[in-house]
């Protein structure tokens, strides 16, 4: 160790050498080239082209030579080019890749579907041993009440002392692994007779909780939603209320219990808006219809119509059609259901004739869901029961069923809406309040999913990427995918029934499935990517699900996000058509990454293999980026020297990569990734999964970088190196996923710490990223340095610029990039160096006749996006150039110094006025229902003296669109910048009202950056900025109604149940009681269908 430390010491000497006799010749260049640029005194307006390189070269060899000396990037690339001979450059096969990708992703699935089927398998035996018993008394463990204490401090009822404590695993809340919690929704009452009887019966999933989890560690949230309402949650967690002291969560409204609840289905909704159905009973029917709407998944297709003497779509674009229940759809049509409004008779016939005519002609065209059918009717009654309609439609097959929902208390025409029910395999159900809404709505999907429990199919299904909400975590929303089955009660005298119990489920962190992706085979702009059967994203490195600026809300529509989106380049949609359809093949194409919260660009050209994940509905594919992307070199050490060197104090490895599986085994949870390296390559744990080639590759980087310690720590040592403290850190990042890093202050004085912490996630190694400024320097030339300032911290006073730079093993396109080093500078004692350069000339007697420190002119630092890293003016510092000197920088793009590059944005936010669009979604919670009918109330009563009574919906939407402004969904374009890089040095005049200002721009050697120098004479006020303000694509009506009418490729799910001939059809609806004369009526027409 000692004689190392002496090696490291003479090459920090020689280094200090050779960067002294560096010095002095640039001092000699500078002097020849001061004489040479004499006789050109000045350009023709008076900014002299000579004397502004004299400053770009003094400021750039200034900069290069502490970076270079403080990085110790000659030294990195020096011990990489002693092992040149050695290692070995292998072609990484994207096929070969991909399909090992999908094996792993397959196997993680089909370990969450079997432990969900031993859930299933469980539920289905402990119903069948229980024994009804309405007078049940059964305490249990309520979510929201555990370890509540009433004034008394006892326990109060339904609580209990709750054992709990921290999880890492789960997201470091605290939870109970012995037992589950059951959660029963704000509006259902706790001890109903229903809910008591389901709770015991389900309390045999405990063992079935632990014992999954036993067998894989890795699981996080298993649980049982039940058909009642309850929910069983493992491990057990407290539930919080919110604000309103409610807890809006109904397990029976989630994506996973609809899909595995019932088929696919193509659904109508007919809306009577005759004159009988105003005030408050079309307040109902629209918090119905939105209800209706919850319960609608991607793989459904729907429409609404609303009637009364006419038929009226409620968007009038979609006549004729049906479109896909994704939520931008369904979020579109509640935006129309405020404007409808009551008035004229109700033709029940010609709707139901509408509605029967639109799912025949879309299902025998192939089109929709090509399986289940319905017509769900909201209305206060029907004079007659249609039965011509019924039977020119829809009998005698009865393959679209009907749900009536009589609105209001009064049940004159409740026998006609349950008489439509009974004949059509539907349901009827009453709504008198809003309180009522949800839950009768919900009793549609337990008749939907008779055929599937009678057929007793446990079909498997799987969720698109979801944040659940219901529970938090203290590092912010997870993005999950959640695996479900259908129980169904198995009893013999209820089999005709077809009773679903519920649904069980277990969710999977998108967070696992990229822990399976071997990044550092993927290069350093590669990525993992995959797709659900609809085209929607299940994970991708340009998923953003949340709102920006730090908070962690969910965006509206953050789980549609369609690959087209994210890879809008592809224009004929070839590489998201051959996913959805479950090809295996490849793609290549020319795209445009942004990096850098959206502000920087890097074009490249990437080549795309993908295939299916079998037993799921997802594609997943990998993008390599041609070039060094495509190369990967391996390299050997002696197992004892890579240990040595990897077990040191300043390494890490990128903690979102697997080394080793820590997650399968209980022992290994605790261990850090070089602690399992240790015991693997020991051999004291021979059964940790470790990948053996990616370790091998971290040994071999290790043993090379660790002579970098010993020069940090020597600079650092040296009194007389960095006096002012100017250079606060050190580091360095290689292909495997190893950093170091060497402060050269002490923590506590460092300006920015988000280097050494997780707070720039662009900064690190992540699950599907390398670091932003190992990325931006592979992609400069090799040898020289990107410059940049930190968009997290410019606007913090806490401002630094890194500079970084690559290494490359060989000279040559397709070496790979191995490594990338860098520093972290104080920014003020970066632009002191740009200063005391920029005050140098070329006059002998040091008199120079132009500085950076004259009024007449103006000096900007920028690089190679246009953002200002220099200024005369502090608060320009971070800014793009172009809001500083609009008219320069329009001349620099007319000169194509720079370049404009076009990018879109699909998944952007826009600020717009909210009016009664919104209402829809208050509408959802029934108690913040009751405020909102308040505000209605009031609000209509202030206007109806002014105007007439069907005028109020309009002036009452023109009030409340004043009230405040929301964040909606939109598509944007904006633009970025990069700089020419062939043009090294450029100058120009601008004409600002007849008068001619002259700019210079130069080049900085070895580096991203330009000097730009600007006269100070002219006012170009009136000349616009340059921003980069996004703006947003506005779709004219025509253009609108295309894109809601297009609908692009989808799979449908294999499995479909939309009918049984067992199926017992006369459980029909039990809200009123049949009149015993219609009973004798109906009853030989009920058994002849039965009959069929």
């Amino acid at each position: 160790m000692e004689r190392r430390m002496e090696r490291e010491g003479e090459t920090v000497r020689r280094m200090e050498r050779e960067g002294e006799i560096q010095a002095a010749l640039r001092l000699i260049f500078w002097f020849t080239l001061s004489s040479a640029l004499a006789p050109v005194c000045a350009s023709q307006h008076g900014i002299p082209l000579g004397v502004v390189k004299l400053w770009a070269s003094a400021f750039g060899g200034e900069i290069k030579s502490i970076s270079t000396k403080y990085s110790g990037s000659q030294l990195l690339q020096k011990k990489y080019k002693d092992h040149e001979r050695s290692v070995k450059i292998e072609e990484v096969d994207g096929a070969r890749l991909v399909k090992t990708v999908a094996e792993n992703m397959e196997e993680i699935f089909m370990r969450k579907a079997e432990a969900t089927r031993r859930l299933v398998e469980a539920a289905e035996e402990a119903h069948l041993q229980h024994e009804e018993n309405p007078d049940l008394q059964y305490e249990y463990f309520n979510a929201v009440l555990i370890n509540e204490v009433d004034e008394d401090g006892n326990s109060v009822e339904l609580g209990g002392e709750f054992l709990l404590e921290p999880n890492d695993h789960f997201n470091n809340l605290s939870v109970n692994l012995s037992l589950s919690v059951v959660q029963v929704p704000t509006n259902m009452y706790n001890k109903d007779p229903d809910i008591v009887n389901g709770v015991y019966w389900s309390e045999a999933l405990n063992k079935v909780f632990v014992d999954n989890f036993e067998r894989d560690p890795s699981l996080i949230w298993q649980y049982f939603g039940s058909a009642k309402g309850f929910f069983r949650q493992y491990p057990g967690v407290k539930w919080h209320p919110d604000e309103h002291g409610v807890i809006s969560f109904d397990c029976r409204n989630r994506k996973w219990y609809i899909q595995a609840a019932t088929s696919p289905k193509d659904v109508v909704i007919l809306v009577d808006v005759s004159g009988s159905m105003k005030g408050l009973r079309l307040t109902i029917a629209r918090q119905t219809v939105s209800s209706i709407l919850d319960t609608l998944g991607d793989d459904d297709f729907f429409n609404i119509i609303a009637y009364n003497q006419e038929i009226h779509y409620v968007e009038p674009c979609l006549n004729g059609t049906l479109v896909q229940a994704d939520r931008t759809n369904k979020d579109h049509f509640r935006e129309h259901l405020d404007k409808l409004f009551a008035k004229g008779i109700g033709l029940l016939g010609e709707a139901l004739t509408e509605a029967f005519t639109i799912l025949n002609e879309f299902n025998q065209a192939g089109r929709g869901s090509v399986c289940s059918r319905a017509i769900m009717l909201v209305t206060d009654g029907a004079t007659e029961m249609y039965d011509d309609v019924f039977a020119k439609y829809n009998w005698p097959e009865r393959k679209v069923r009907i749900f009536p929902y009589l609105i209001g208390r009064e049940s004159a025409f409740a026998d006609n809406l349950k008489w439509m029910a009974c004949a059509n395999k539907g349901y009827f159900s009453q709504i008198s309040t809003l309180a009522d809404v949800q839950e009768n709505v919900m009793r549609y999907l337990h008749v939907m999913s008779r055929p599937k429990v009678i057929d007793h199919e446990h079909d498997t299904v799987w969720t698109e990427a979801y944040v659940d909400s219901a529970l938090k975590s203290k590092r912010g929303p997870n993005p999950m995918t959640t695996v479900a089955m259908p129980v169904f009660s198995t009893k013999n005298e209820t089999k005709n029934q077809g009773i679903l119990l519920g649904v069980a489920g277990t969710d999977i962190p998108i967070q696992e499935l990229m822990k399976t992706v071997p990044k550092h085979k993927l290069g350093i702009h590669g990525y993992a990517f995959a797709i659900t059967n609809n085209g929607y994203i299940l994970m991708h490195p340009d998923l953003r699900p949340l709102y920006q600026e730090g908070q962690k809300r969910r965006k509206a529509h953050y789980s549609s996000v369609d690959l087209s989106e994210v890879e809008w380049e592809d224009t004929d949609d070839f590489l998201r058509t051959a996913m959805v359809n479950r090809k295996t093949g490849t793609f290549s194409m020319e795209v445009k990454r942004t990096v850098d919260k959206g502000k920087r660009v890097l074009s490249m050209h990437n080549d795309y293999y993908f295939t299916d994940i079998k037993g799921t509905p997802f594609s997943v594919g990998v993008a390599l980026s041609r070039g060094h992307g495509k190369y990967f070199f391996k390299g050997n050490v002696s197992l004892a020297a890579g240990l040595r060197d990897l077990d040191q104090p300043d390494v890490a490895l990128a903690h979102e990569w697997t080394y080793c599986n820590t997650d399968d085994n209980h022992e290994h949870r605790y261990l850090t990734q070089i602690q399992a390296i240790k015991l693997y390559l020991t051999g004291r744990k021979p059964h940790l999964k470790c990948d053996r080639e990616l370790i091998q590759q971290v040994l071999f980087d290790a043993v090379v970088t660790a002579p970098l310690e010993a020069y940090w720590t020597g600079l650092a040592l040296n009194k007389s190196e960095n006096p002012d403290k100017g250079v606060e850190i050190a580091f360095l990042g290689t292909r495997t996923g190893l950093s170091r890093t060497h402060l050269f202050v002490a923590a506590e004085q460092l300006t920015n710490e988000d280097l050494l912490t997780a707070d720039d996630y662009e900064g690190g190694f992540n699950a599907d990223h390398f670091p932003l400024w190992y990325k931006r320097a592979a992609e400069q030339v090799p040898g020289t340095f990107v410059y940049s300032i930190p968009f997290s911290s410019a606007r913090e006073n806490k401002s630094v610029v890194l500079a970084s730079t690559a290494i490359q093993l060989l000279d040559e396109r397709k070496s790979p990039i191995v490594a990338a080093v860098g520093i972290q500078m104080k920014l003020d004692f970066f632009q002191r160096k740009f200063w005391t350069a920029s005050r140098q000339c070329n006059a002998l007697d040091g008199k120079c006749s132009i500085s950076c420190d004259n009024e007449d002119i103006k000096c900007y630092l920028i690089d190679n996006n246009g953002f200002i890293l220099v200024s005369e003016d502090y608060s320009q510092t971070g800014l793009f150039f172009g809001e500083a000197e609009g008219a320069v920088m329009n001349k620099l793009l007319l000169m194509g110094s720079f370049k404009r590059i076009t990018l879109y944005d699909y998944q952007a936010l826009c600020r717009e006025y909210a009016g009664s669009s919104d209402s829809a979604h208050t509408l959802l919670d029934p108690f913040a229902a009751v405020k909102w009918l308040l505000g209605e109330l009031i609000i209509f009563l202030l206007e109806f003296n002014l105007y007439s009574w069907w005028n109020v919906d309009s002036t009452v939407n023109a009030e409340r669109a004043q009230r405040r402004t929301m964040l909606v969904p939109c598509d944007t374009e904006y633009p970025a910048f990069v700089s020419e890089r062939t043009i090294k040095e450029t100058a120009g005049n601008i004409d600002c009202e007849g008068c001619l200002r002259t700019f210079v721009i130069q080049q900085i050697p070895s580096s991203n950056l330009f000097m730009v120098v600007v006269e100070n004479k002219c006012d170009c006020s009136s000349s616009p900025p340059v921003t980069m303000e996004p703006i947003e694509i506005i779709y004219n009506e025509s253009l609108k109604c295309d894109r809601l009418k297009f609908q692009k490729d989808r799979k449908r799910p294999d499995s479909c149940h939309p009918f049984h001939p067992e199926e017992n059809a006369m459980e029909c609806g039990s809200a009123v009681i049949l009149s015993p004369t219609l009973v004798a009526t109906v009853f030989p027409f009920f058994t002849f269908l039965v009959s069929r």
